[in-house]
């Protein structure tokens, strides 16, 4: 059962987009601006009002912030940049 596994771990990982470079910027830089987009969206809904913002917003909220940082991870690509100790 560990012979799977340890194949897997073995097995040397592509990089995210092929290592386009292009590619990654494109896409990375277009996730966080569309999390940008939509936090913007969320504050317009706060500015509005006065009252407490609602669970809608802060899950608005929550939900554009998890876009910009998969749009960070696209950009930084960490897939195989840090070698494991043995």
């Amino acid at each position: 059962m560990a012979a799977p596994i340890q194949e897997a771990a073995e097995r040397p990982r592509r990089p995210l987009f092929g290592g386009c470079w292009g590619c990654r910027l494109v896409c990375g830089s277009g996730m966080v601006l569309a999390g940008g987009y939509v936090f913007l969206a969320a504050r317009r809904t706060l500015r509005k009002g006065a009252a407490a913002p609602g669970p809608g917003t802060v899950a608005q909220i929550l939900f554009s912030l998890s876009i910009a940082a998969y749009g960070v991870v696209i950009l930084a690509d960490p897939v195989g940049k840090f070698a494991v100790k043995k």
